[in-house]
């Protein structure tokens, strides 16, 4: 393991002993990538799966147009790719790449499946994380099939880590938040114009200020 990370402060890997640690750390590799580098492409084998340590990983589809379908944007300390291993094909589904300077660790499927065979508290972690994301991903459905535009630009806004006053950095390009939200780059422009001329937000480069989140909140109940 090339790593210093210390494994028993992730506290997924909490109910191992320290034997199991040490055979965890005997095939865990760090990866560093930089900007648009690829991680993985969809199709490719599974082989590991991963944790983020700093940066930014987008997972996304192509169409047979080569346009982008951003499924998800991996943030620090997030586990990605685990339920693959569980697969019977083996083989991601998307594609990974990084959209800054990123820095993770990479997991062996085969050393991760047998520790969960051993170790009961392991196995419960990792039923209660891939079930935390499969509610995270009906909510996430219901929003974008049931919801216009501007109540899914809103609520993935209230959703970001803010100052106190209400000060969001967008850790994103806009292009890949308007793909994630499943609208168009230029409607998420007009939107935010809108939001700021309605004086509930400012807007400047890539910072979003809440002016008033009682208004954005009201927008959602609508």
């Amino acid at each position: 393991m090339t790593t210093s990370e210390p494994l028993h402060n992730i506290h997924f890997f909490e109910p191992l002993d320290e034997s199991q640690l040490a055979r965890i750390r005997e095939t865990t590799r760090e990866i560093r990538l930089g900007a648009g580098e690829p991680l993985f492409a969809q199709g490719d084998r599974a082989q590991q799966f991963f944790m983020l340590l700093e940066g930014s990983i987008k997972l996304f589809l192509l169409s047979r147009e080569g346009e982008e379908k951003v499924i998800e944007v991996v943030r620090p300390r997030q586990f990605f790719a685990e339920a693959v291993m569980f697969m019977e094909h083996g083989r991601y589904p998307v594609n990974a790449t990084a959209l800054g300077e990123s820095r993770l660790l990479a997991f062996d499927d085969r050393t991760f499946l047998d520790l969960l065979q051993e170790s009961p508290g392991l196995t419960l972690r990792m039923l209660a994380a891939m079930s935390r994301r499969l509610h995270a991903l009906v909510r996430e459905i219901d929003e974008l099939s049931l919801h216009n535009a501007t109540y899914r630009l809103v609520t993935y806004l209230l959703q970001q880590d803010r100052t106190e006053e209400g000060r969001i950095d967008l850790f994103i390009p806009k292009q890949i938040i308007a793909s994630r939200l499943s609208i168009k780059p230029e409607t998420l422009s007009r939107i935010l114009a809108r939001l700021r001329e309605e004086g509930l937000v400012d807007v400047t480069g890539d910072r979003v200020t809440l002016i008033d989140e009682a208004a954005l909140r009201a927008l959602l109940a609508h």
